[in-house]
């Protein structure tokens, strides 16, 4: 497939989970503490834990007291109401990207980017959670491998359990990227130690890392001083986590200690890196002497060499991030099925944006293939 000539590889591309997957998929220890997903309406993402409490996110506010939703809500019920009723199964996936004009999928979750956001949550039954998406999604990519591909999930809680469950996604489940949500969850920062021996496994394996983050949380975010309030909260949750982790992998060491790990930040738009990158460097310059003297470059040099970042296909700043950057470290996403989706006229509108031919080309397939190391699917 050719979209006006162009082959397209969305780098996050979300199915949505069946509501009970975690009591059909778990081990059957944890069985009776498994969340499982609500279904009040069309495109319902939320979990609740066994005794109907918010799972994984701030409890839901009294009744009558949001405002009524408003046209972006009316609008994704009608475009989702048939995806919904044929039970957002595989052959819906890719009867969307058909429609949207894609030719390969890297699949992130919906309800189970909130499955592990719980702060110091037990290690085993985290680890059983991130599993059973996992194996739900390896059935969900069988109707079509050559189109749909998994990012697996692990476990934050225990890097033992994170790097085992990585193998077992790459080197059983033919997995092709692992995922975490950008916000801190047990207490420890992306560069500190605790989490070395996680990168250098991905190293070792040759997968990359994709940090995705989520619009609320059960643990610190940095949208959760605008309350309830999602126009506020959404503005900023997904942007500003990535910030800091990007500022953790290449201001904070990580990347120079990991030469060969590749890392992007999804679902976050890319606009932002240009005044990001200048400010690292910046202070690299003034204070890296005391604070990162093991760091041989500025945080910019790291980026450049090692990190990806996502376009959103209405993101006119992406000009400015290719100004800074050059145009190999944008990939390409329609957010299917997320709320600010343009499905399915992402690819279209993405294709109106004041960019290059040949810029078009790298983000819409050559930068995500060399990122997800799928060059020659």
């Amino acid at each position: 497939m050719a979209n006006n000539g162009f082959k397209v590889l969305d780098s996050d591309m979300h199915i949505l989970e069946p509501a009970e997957l975690w009591q059909r998929y778990i081990d059957k220890r944890f069985k009776h503490l498994a969340p499982i997903g609500t279904t009040d309406h069309v495109r319902d993402l939320r979990l609740v834990g066994p005794d109907g409490r918010a799972w994984g996110r701030p409890a839901d506010p009294p009744a009558g007291t949001l405002p009524p939703p408003g046209h972006i809500f009316h609008k994704n019920q009608k475009l989702f109401k048939t995806h919904n009723e044929r039970g957002w199964s595989s052959q819906v996936q890719l009867d969307a990207m058909e429609e949207e004009g894609i030719d390969l999928a890297i699949l992130y979750p919906s309800r189970g980017l909130n499955v592990l956001s719980i702060p110091e949550l037990d290690r085993e039954f985290a680890a059983a959670l991130a599993r059973a998406y996992n194996d739900w999604l390896y059935e969900f990519c069988q109707t079509d491998p050559s189109k749909l591909v998994g990012a697996g999930m692990i476990s934050p809680f225990n890097i033992d359990d994170a790097i085992a469950e990585t193998r077992r996604c790459v080197e059983q489940l033919g997995f092709r990227a692992i995922f975490l949500r950008a916000n801190i969850v047990n207490g420890h920062n992306w560069h500190e130690p605790y989490y070395e021996p996680l990168w250098s496994a991905l190293e070792d394996l040759s997968v990359p890392l994709g940090f995705h983050e989520a619009n609320n949380s059960a643990a610190r975010q940095v949208g959760e001083q605008f309350g309830y309030d999602f126009m506020l909260r959404h503005t900023y949750s997904h942007p500003v986590e990535q910030m800091l982790a990007v500022g953790s992998f290449c201001g904070g060491g990580v990347l120079d200690r990991h030469p060969k790990l590749r890392v992007a930040f999804l679902e976050g738009n890319c606009g932002w890196l240009p005044f990001l990158m200048w400010r690292l460097d910046e202070h690299w310059e003034l204070y890296g002497d005391q604070w990162a003297p093991q760091l041989k470059n500025p945080p910019s040099f790291y980026f450049k060499r090692q990190c990806y970042a996502s376009v959103e296909c209405y993101e006119e700043p992406a000009k400015y991030a290719i100004d800074f950057l050059g145009n190999e470290r944008l990939v390409f996403s329609t957010d299917f099925p997320h709320v600010d989706t343009k499905y399915p006229k992402a690819v279209e509108r993405f294709l109106q944006l004041p960019l290059t031919e040949e810029d078009k080309r790298k983000i819409l397939w050559d930068n995500c293939a060399a990122y997800y190391g799928v060059v020659g699917m």
